[in-house]
């Protein structure tokens, strides 16, 4: 089984190919800016080194958000180019799954998973994964740090506000601890992938998550 994952969600822009469990190849690239141009040639290079063409690949995945609107769009364009040229099945993957697929399991052991994304408004984005789960409990939920809910047991969190909300938490007396899974990696999401294609996982689209509307910026008047 051959998946090519493709992730520009947040701050780092990756590519890999996995073949029955193992990844062959991936490319990392962290950056805020770019990811619409560097993606395109880190997924040939991971096809090269993997040896192979796209039309032997079994699945595209990619990173369907929460995060940045156009790192999200990048990937999926992409990971629709290459499918559809291929005559593949495309899988969507949130963020919060990748992020929490590349937690060691002792890490994971015994404890609730919370993935929190910074949504760049004062507020972070939550997808909750109960012990030993890989699929999040219900939708995504946008939360004020101070006014995030109290867990009801041992937490580890991952995503790029893991350290601001694990000491906001723990302040507060709940048991958590920031884990170093901050931005995804396509080797995780390549693994999810192919939970989701095997039926381990419910299907999800690969289309865009968006949990708020994409900021907007007005245009500035012209001047008379």
């Amino acid at each position: 089984m051959w998946i090519l994952a493709l992730d520009a969600s947040l701050a780092r822009c990756s590519a890999a190919v996995q073949a029955d469990a193992a990844i062959r190849a991936q490319h990392l690239l962290d950056a805020d800016r770019g990811q619409a141009a560097a993606l395109p040639p880190m997924a040939q290079a991971v096809l090269r080194e993997a040896g192979i063409a796209a039309t032997d690949l079994d699945a595209v995945a990619a990173v369907v958000g929460p995060g940045s609107f156009t790192g999200i769009r990048a990937a999926l364009a992409l990971a629709q180019g290459v499918a559809l040229a291929a005559s593949l099945p495309v899988l969507g993957v949130t963020t919060g799954e990748a992020l929490a697929a590349a937690l060691p399991a002792a890490a994971r052991a015994g404890r609730s998973i919370w993935s929190v994304v910074d949504n760049r408004r004062g507020r972070v984005v939550l997808e909750r994964f109960a012990a030993g789960a890989s699929a999040a409990e219900g939708l995504p939920e946008v939360h004020a740090i101070e006014s995030l809910p109290l867990p009801g047991g041992p937490v580890i969190l991952v995503g790029d506000a893991a350290e601001a909300v694990a000491a906001a938490l723990a302040a507060r007396g709940a048991q958590v601890e920031a884990s170093a899974s901050r931005q995804p990696e396509a080797a995780a999401v390549a693994r999810v992938a192919a939970l989701r294609l095997t039926g381990r996982l419910p299907p999800l689209a690969a289309r865009p998550l968006y949990v708020e509307p994409p900021a907007v910026r007005q245009p500035l008047a012209s001047p008379a």
